[in-house]
């Protein structure tokens, strides 16, 4: 064995392993992901796991895929608008920076109900069946369904608004809305409408808003028309 081939093992060995959930690689395509999506998925396991670096840049994880910076940045954004990858803050304990980190628990949460789907579906069985690999697409519940395209078309109304596309950052903003501050979509539209009468179209005004109406328990786009008149016939 030369001491270059003996090198080479020696480093694969140093950079590990991924540990991949075999329930992703059997139901990404029933969740709808592409190819290059679910390679991104397995970079971001893998830097965040061996590298200790949870938020590898596009260019970064372009460097080591078959695709351009910025189509690895529109599959994260549309990982991120779907529900699949969220985004959290950072704080270093002794130093106090600030960062970022990729947290995939969105995609884990999906992937454990495509899996209670299908083990009902299958009479309670434990496990995917083994034949038609990978699992067939099943249809999505008409529930989940509404809300995954009203929050689609929240976005698209976001973006026609802003006359450009939205940023990962700020497909989460809107998420963090809907999910822990629990505004409804429809009064969030009802804040961008009040953004764009007052001409102050940008994501720290329609958050004031909100957080206006929500200090007055205004929890509908009929109450927040009402408020917000009786708040210009006072001025």
């Amino acid at each position: 064995m030369t001491d270059s081939y003996r090198q080479g093992l020696l480093e694969g060995f140093r950079l590990g392993a991924v540990s991949v959930p075999g329930l992703f690689l059997r139901c990404y395509a029933q969740l709808g992901l592409s190819e290059i999506e679910a390679m991104l998925i397995l970079h971001i396991m893998y830097s965040g796991g061996q590298e200790n670096n949870p938020f590898p840049t596009p260019e970064e994880l372009a460097g080591r895929m078959s695709a351009a910076p910025s189509a690895i940045l529109s599959a994260i954004e549309r990982l991120v608008r779907d529900g699949l990858l969220m985004m959290d803050d950072t704080v270093e304990p002794v130093t106090g920076v600030v960062g970022e980190r990729y947290n995939l628990s969105p995609l884990f949460d999906r992937l454990a109900a495509a899996w209670a789907e299908t083990a009902s579906g299958d009479g309670g069985a434990s496990e995917l069946p083994a034949e038609n690999y990978p699992a067939p697409r099943r249809p999505v519940p008409p529930a989940r369904e509404t809300a995954a395209s009203r929050r689609r078309d929240l976005f698209t109304v976001f973006e026609s608004e802003f006359a450009r596309p939205l940023s990962p950052l700020e497909y989460e903003r809107i998420s963090a809305w809907l999910d822990n501050d629990q505004y409804s979509d429809s009064l969030i539209l009802a804040a961008v409408k009040e953004a764009v009468f007052a001409g102050k179209v940008n994501f720290t005004y329609i958050d004031r808003i909100l957080m206006e109406w929500q200090k007055n328990r205004i929890t509908t786009p009929e109450q927040a028309k009402e408020y917000t008149q009786r708040f210009r016939g006072g001025r």
